[in-house]
């Protein structure tokens, strides 16, 4: 079985399981964040069955920009007040986006399922659970409940082998896997091979919060000693890694070889099917350049653009918005003199929030403006007004593009 098969197995207690079954499996971790308790989609919870399950986490809209998104994270103060729960992240000192602050506490435990309404839930496979976005229902059931249902889908293997060239993010490797292979709706992927082993935590969870763009079912990496040493340093709880079988059945096996990568992006209104080169973009002007979210907020994606723009200054007429993934990410790059070098090269530093990534505050695009994003989306009216045109790149070419004013390679900045 695959990584994503014997996880549904263990956690509906079967011994085996088989793309097309249908499984009712515990569900160890409920996130509940700020837009669950908006008045449109809130109905009052009455019980909870294990509270220590749950973790609320207030982070789409952040800090509150009007009433409606205050009034909606008041009800879910109330309701952390209610049952208890003790893994709450508030405006303040712990908040960030939920899936970032998953990897900074150390939340999904590998062989674990893990449920959040946000989409890019899948962001936390990359410590070997499944995790999933579900509807509004499905989580008040998995709240309540501790259990969820999924029918079990076929796998695509991605072997990654060699290193990544200067300048060359996993954010490109994603690009390379949308256009060249498109969407994965109801297959789950795994990612493996001798290439992982380079890479950093947050350059694999780059591609594990990318695969909901994909339509994957589930992303999961095969476990390695980096994973286990960051899981085990940041929760105490055992937990048992899961590999797949050395005969494991996958619709699909494709090699990336990360050190034939360069610099790649997605043009407007989609990731699939829609990679082309640096070069194809290259010159095309930009009003904004975004560097954040839950893909691309971390350390080292801001410790990349603050090295691109480090000593130069951003384009006239230019925003250069960036956004960390948390408040410990932020005080990270506060502490390195990261924050210093982006904003004194002109950028604005946001509080950690999904925002502008979502076209809910803090960079909105108007009409017909062009962005670079190094974020989730880039479908028409996904960053705020339909007519506006949003290009999708790595953080090192959203830096370098927010430097010369149109969409630049990286390499240029960083030899």
């Amino acid at each position: 079985m695959t990584i994503a098969e014997k996880i549904l197995a263990r956690r509906s207690g079967r011994t085996r399981v088989a793309p097309g079954d249908l499984v009712t499996v515990a569900v160890d971790t409920v996130i509940l964040f700020d837009n669950n308790f908006m008045p449109n989609r809130w109905r009052e919870i009455l019980a909870v069955r294990d509270p220590k399950r749950l973790i609320v986490v207030f982070d789409h809209r952040v800090p509150a920009p009007n009433a409606q998104v205050a009034a909606a994270q008041r009800t879910g103060r109330a309701f952390v007040a209610r049952f208890g729960i003790e893994r709450f992240h508030d405006v303040g000192a712990a908040q960030g986006i939920s899936h970032q602050l998953v990897a900074d506490h150390g939340y999904a435990l590998p062989g674990d399922v893990l449920l959040c309404s946000d989409s890019h839930t899948c962001s936390a496979g990359v410590f070997n659970c499944l995790a999933r976005g579900v509807g509004q229902p499905d989580i008040v059931y998995a709240a309540v409940k501790n259990e969820t249902w999924f029918q079990v889908g076929a796998t695509v293997r991605y072997q990654l082998i060699g290193t990544l060239p200067t300048a060359v993010t996993t954010k490109d490797a994603f690009l390379q896997i949308a256009g060249r292979y498109g969407d994965h709706a109801t297959q789950n992927v795994e990612f493996g091979g001798p290439g992982i082993e380079r890479l950093s935590i947050s350059a694999r969870k780059t591609l594990t919060t990318m695969a909901a763009e994909l339509s994957a079912e589930f992303a999961t990496f095969e476990p390695d000693a980096v994973m286990i040493d960051w899981v085990g340093a940041r929760n105490s709880q055992p937990f048992e890694p899961v590999y797949p079988d050395p005969d494991a059945g996958y619709v699909a096996l494709r090699e990336v070889d990360l050190s034939a990568l360069e610099p790649l992006v997605a043009f407007p209104d989609s990731v699939i099917e829609n990679s082309r080169p640096i070069a194809a973009a290259a010159g095309i002007r930009i009003d904004q350049a975004f560097v954040g979210s839950c893909a691309n907020g971390t350390l080292e994606d801001l410790t990349l653009a603050a090295q691109v723009v480090a000593g130069r200054q951003v384009a006239p007429g230019v925003r250069f918005i960036v956004t960390p993934g948390s408040q410990q990410i932020y005080r990270a790059a506060l502490h390195a003199g990261v924050i210093a070098q982006l904003a004194d090269a002109g950028a604005v530093i946001t509080p950690p929030t999904c925002g502008a990534c979502g076209g809910g505050h803090l960079g909105a695009l108007g009409p017909d403006e062009t962005c670079i994003t190094a974020t989730t989306r880039n479908f028409k009216g996904r960053m705020g007004d339909p007519s506006a045109k949003i290009y999708m790149a790595s953080p090192a070419t959203v830096a370098a593009s927010a430097l010369t004013g149109t969409i630049t390679d990286p390499r240029e900045f960083l030899r």
